[in-house]
């Protein structure tokens, strides 16, 4: 059945209707007719990302296909040519920043195959002890250091298992400990060149800037180890201001703590409130639940059934083996997951026969072949504006949605929680198969966060070529002039070619959103910055603040960043700003590369709201809501800027 549109909500389009207002008055102001009509696709890219009228790499995409189409519409739109150069416009997709990205989540994903984020927990714990003290800043320098080789999301969602862990044998809250890492995931991509989009974007973004510059302004690229002083002084910040602050500062609650051994329920039952257990009763042949789907009775009566047996040889459970439609038969038992008071409301409603323990079930749904599980939905999941129903979850993945935990509520069944539409960070809580959730965790619409659970090995015997391959993209980096995209698809090939991953594993390693995201708003950079536009506004920024001294001048444009990067992507943010800011930095006689640098730097400032993917992320498995973030961020963002601009006046 397909999708129904939901209709666009009032203050989009009030947005819709401010932001065309702004770009016809922009229309007024501007020089020419080509950077009337840039500033306009720039209103509009911003519209579409702050508002999410569209997801962000669609919007991208449209961009993209928009600037074009005016090579075709040039006359029409009173222009000599398009905008972009239509043998230009799909560079991106061959560009050094997004082959790099792609190589980057390749190797981590070959890292994490091994196990070694495993022996990592195992490392801190041993080390760490159990006091909060001292795990949080091994967890997150250890992160830190991580996502300073790979992207933040990624380094953040392959350490959220390892964060389960630790907290389940330390006994310490997973709210006191995710933050802390997220933050310092987020931190960490400031370390090296290759730790975040911006900063693998940022060398491409001067190369194209300095197309349209005279020679005497000609921007050096950045060598992966430029940004480092900064990176470890933002990391060493974080770390510290959550040592001795985050008693302050973190939720005062010991509700999430990791899942011990194979007592799922009584974990779930604490973590959420869920007063669920386990039970199995037979319908007789003269009750009224004969003949009546799964769908007209989970809802009403506050239950799930996660299992039928019709017969000797009909056992019906996990994907493939019921779903709402599935009928219930005559003499049939089923296994029920409810709280006893709706158990008992419902056998004494339908004359049923409630069994003592499990005995049908008793394999099928032991604790060593089954149990409750905790998964999130992640920035860029397919999941997300689809609810379970229309996903048919527990068909489809063998998955029965027992609870959503969103902004700090638990949601259960007979709260509609399966008609709910998906949203990152929202926390599921289900009853699943462990093959089945194995399955999942190699899925990057889902991360798992319950670890402790019988499943797949992984290939631990690989970690030596593992290892290797990391170590000589690393070296080729560090130690030649070969390409960065080149050095590092070294290594992920290396992966892929010594048995660590699978061709299939690395093709689902690779974030294919962020891959289009970035590489189709490279064009809109390349029209800012080609047709004058970025000129335009440098001129009449400097108009404001260009009789100030260059460092505030300098911070101005860190704070513009920072701001962008909490209402649209941290890439977008980039595109649109370093052009800005490199010709700001000619304009008062400053070096373009440190401004451009500044920008790419302070667009991982995204700590004030769970907008960030990272923070998105560890949202639901940390029981976060919006004021814990704006209540930790809110001085993690102005520590932030200080240290940054500190830093960057001391070393450039």
């Amino acid at each position: 059945m397909p999708e129904e549109k939901k209709p666009l909500p009032m203050k989009k389009i009030i947005a819709g209707v401010i932001f065309a207002v702004l770009a016809l008055w922009l229309s007024t102001v501007t020089p020419t007719i080509e950077i009337a009509w840039v500033s306009a696709v720039l209103v509009l890219t911003i519209y579409l990302f702050a508002f999410e009228v569209v997801g962000v790499d669609v919007a991208a995409v449209s961009i993209m296909v928009l600037l074009g189409l005016t090579t075709l519409l040039a006359p029409i739109m009173g222009l000599e040519q398009g905008l972009v150069d239509t043998q230009k416009i799909f560079n991106g997709f061959s560009s050094n920043a997004v082959m790099s990205i792609i190589a980057v989540m390749i190797i981590g994903a070959g890292l994490d195959k091994t196990g070694l984020m495993t022996t990592v927990a195992a490392f801190i714990l041993k080390i760490g002890g159990k006091t909060e003290a001292r795990i949080i800043p091994i967890i997150s320098g250890t992160v830190g250091f991580i996502s300073s080789f790979m992207q933040n999301v990624g380094a953040a969602a392959l350490f959220l298992p390892v964060v389960s862990r630790i907290s389940a044998r330390s006994g310490l809250p997973m709210s006191r400990l995710l933050m802390p890492m997220g933050f310092c995931a987020i931190l960490g991509g400031t370390v090296t060149m290759v730790g975040s989009s911006p900063l693998i974007l940022l060398n491409d973004l001067i190369l194209t800037s300095n197309h349209a510059l005279p020679a005497e302004h000609q921007m050096e690229t950045w060598g992966l180890f430029s940004v480092t002083p900064i990176g470890l002084a933002l990391v060493a910040t974080g770390i510290v201001y959550f040592v001795f602050m985050g008693r302050y500062v973190l939720p005062k609650t010991d509700a999430e703590k990791g899942t011990k051994g194979g007592d799922t329920l009584n974990y779930f039952k604490k973590v959420y409130g869920i007063d669920y257990d386990l039970f199995e009763v037979t319908v007789p042949k003269e009750s009224s639940l004969v003949g009546i789907s799964l769908n007209d009775i989970e809802h009403d009566e506050r239950i799930r059934i996660v299992a039928v047996r019709n017969g000797a040889d009909d056992l019906r459970v996990g994907a493939g083996g019921i779903d709402r439609d599935t009928g219930i038969q005559e003499n049939c038992v089923i296994g029920v997951l409810a709280s006893p008071q709706n158990l008992l409301k419902f056998t004494e409603k339908y004359g049923l026969e409630l069994h003592s323990e499990l005995s049908t079930f008793a394999d099928s749904l032991s604790s060593a072949k089954s149990g409750i599980a905790d998964i999130v939905v992640p920035p860029g999941s397919t999941l997300i504006g689809k609810s379970a129903r229309d996903l048919w979850m527990r068909k489809t993945y063998g998955i029965a949605l027992i609870a959503l935990h969103r902004d700090g509520e638990t949601l259960v069944e007979g709260d509609d929680i399966r008609n709910m539409p998906f949203e990152a960070g929202d926390t599921m809580v289900v009853h699943t198969s462990w093959p089945a959730l194995a399955r999942l965790e190699k899925d990057p619409n889902f991360v798992v966060v319950t670890t402790e659970y019988p499943h797949e090995e992984v290939r631990p015997h690989k970690v030596g070529w593992a290892g290797f391959f990391f170590a000589v993209a690393l070296s080729m980096v560090l130690f030649s002039d070969l390409r960065l995209s080149v050095a590092l698809l070294t290594g992920a090939v290396g992966m892929v070619l010594s048995g660590v991953l699978k061709i299939d594993e690395a093709y689902t390693a690779v974030s294919w959103k962020t891959v289009f995201l970035l590489a189709s708003l490279i064009p809109l950079g390349l029209a800012v910055e080609t047709s004058g536009t970025a000129r335009w506004i440098a001129e009449q920024t400097l108009s404001v603040v260009g009789d100030m001294p260059i460092w505030v001048i300098q911070a101005s444009v860190a704070m513009l960043a920072t701001f962008f990067t909490l209402v649209m992507s941290n890439v977008g943010a980039t595109v649109l700003l370093v052009p800005l800011a490199v010709n700001i930095a000619i304009g008062v006689g400053a070096n373009p590369a440190i401004f451009a640098l500044t920008v790419a730097i302070a667009t991982s400032n995204s700590f004030l709201i769970p907008t960030h993917q990272v923070n998105a992320l560890i949202m639901g498995p940390g029981g976060y809501r919006v004021p814990d973030f704006m209540k930790a961020g809110g001085i993690m963002t102005v520590l932030f800027l200080t240290v940054m601009m500190i830093m960057m006046n001391l070393i450039f």
